[in-house]
């Protein structure tokens, strides 16, 4: 079996009247001999609101666009880090819930769409 080297990418980005509100980075991380198609992964790399446009659902419409993405290329997992003091408490107003460790600044969060309502890590995988 092969596995290419350069993973798939998408970039996202949020405009009004031309102005760019924010972006989101995610690769599909793809699966692992081990565990097979049932540990298909994404990896959330960066999701970023301009000032002026916190609170304005740029950052929540991002995120869905990057659980369409995921769900849409086969994957069970969405994971991203997010730092402790803006991207934290951002995911936890969005219901999503963080491992529980912290590891230099940042919390671990997991999307598990094979349970629709699960927003938080895999016991067996997490943080």
């Amino acid at each position: 079996m092969r596995r290419a080297l350069r993973p798939d990418w998408v970039l996202l980005a949020a405009f009004r009247d031309g102005v760019l509100l924010g972006y989101a980075a995610a690769q599909d991380d793809g699966s692992y001999l081990r565990s097979g198609g049932s540990h298909h992964t994404a990896k959330l790399h960066d999701l970023y609101t301009a000032s002026v446009a916190r609170g304005q659902r740029a950052g929540r419409t991002l995120m869905r666009g990057m659980e369409a993405w995921a769900q849409a290329r086969g994957a069970r997992y969405l994971f991203c880090s997010a730092n402790l003091r803006e991207a934290t408490p951002a995911y936890e107003r969005r219901e999503y819930m963080p491992g529980a460790e912290v590891r230099e600044g940042y919390r671990f969060f997991e999307v598990d769409f094979s349970e629709r309502t699960a927003r938080q890590p895999h016991p067996e995988r997490g943080s």
